[in-house]
């Protein structure tokens, strides 16, 4: 029952850091700064925030006890950087609906990966979950990408999805090091991998508009140093398909948000696609919950599970 608990609460965290991320594009878009910039400011102020916050709780670094997991886990950090770095350089080039569209191959690398990477069994629950979510993305996203031509700015776009799904992949491998310790050591890695290549790109002065310091310090306390803080104390506690599928709420969730603070309107075969990337991730995740459930209150010779009574 504990071990349920603690499933249910990291999959709550996670469900709220996705729809933090979705709300990336509405708070970017009050930002005059370049793409690599925004990306540079980001990473600096979340793991700062993180790095205040971890040292105000007087917790103690683990890190050193496992360096295997802790050369994980910077290697995370280090695919993290380059995954924002690409996906605001194609956010830039050919729009966010392409780019959404390309860079959610992610979560379908790491499904692919997950039962060789992690010895994970596909679940049917999780398959037919994950067929509603690709169909709602093409029905959101499908005549855009029909329209696109094959441009450096796709090229990004799909960059980013594999460096998003390394990201993923490599943070699970890190497990033993848990908590806030996670998301600020892979904060500080992708804050040096893209301090690295704004300094080779733009050189050493970034200049923040007077009328941008609000909305990019919302977006690096809250929607990066709070959110990531939600999302890697999470994903470890998480099945990585389970990740996979929940991870289609952010651009479900970024649809939406352009809808009601930028006046982007949904046509009628965009809210069938929102109504089965959202319908689709719950069935996946409910269903596979049920199923476990069944599995453990059926009859058995064993004693009590430790995690189940």
């Amino acid at each position: 029952m504990v071990a349920g608990i603690m499933r249910n609460r990291d999959t709550l965290k996670y469900v709220a850091a996705v729809i933090l991320f979705g709300s990336n594009g509405v708070v970017a878009s009050q930002i005059a700064m370049s793409s690599s910039a925004i990306v540079f400011t980001r990473t600096l102020i979340g793991a700062l925030f993180l790095a205040v916050i971890f040292i105000l709780s007087r917790a103690r670094p683990t890190c050193w006890r496992n360096k295997r997991h802790f050369t994980f886990l910077l290697a995370s950090g280090v695919a993290m950087g380059a995954s924002w770095l690409f996906l605001f350089e194609a956010y830039a080039q050919v729009g966010v609906s392409v780019a959404i569209l390309a860079y959610y191959c992610g979560p379908v690398i790491v499904m692919i990966l997950a039962p060789i990477v992690f010895k994970e069994r596909i679940a049917l629950a999780s398959v037919i979950g994950f067929l509603a979510v690709v169909v709602g993305m093409l029905c959101v996203n499908g005549q855009t990408l029909v329209q696109g031509q094959v441009s450096p700015g796709l090229i990004f776009a799909v960059l980013a999805a594999f460096t998003y799904a390394a990201m993923v992949i490599l943070n699970k491998k890190a497990g033993s090091i848990t908590g806030l310790e996670n998301p600020m050591w892979q904060l500080i890695a992708a804050f040096v991998t893209v301090a690295l290549f704004v300094l080779f790109k733009e050189g050493a002065a970034i200049h923040v508009p007077a009328g941008s310091w609000i909305p990019v310090l919302v977006l690096g306390l809250l929607n990066t140093g709070v959110g990531c803080y939600l999302y890697f104390s999470s994903i470890g506690g998480m099945r990585a398909q389970s990740v996979a599928i929940l991870g289609y709420l952010e651009p479900l969730s970024a649809l939406l948000f352009a809808a009601a603070f930028l006046g982007e309107s949904l046509s009628p075969i965009q809210v069938v696609g929102a109504a089965l990337i959202l319908s689709g991730a719950v069935f996946g995740e409910l269903l596979r919950l049920k199923g476990s459930a069944d599995r453990r209150s059926g009859p058995t010779n064993r004693p009590c599970e430790a995690d189940s009574c």
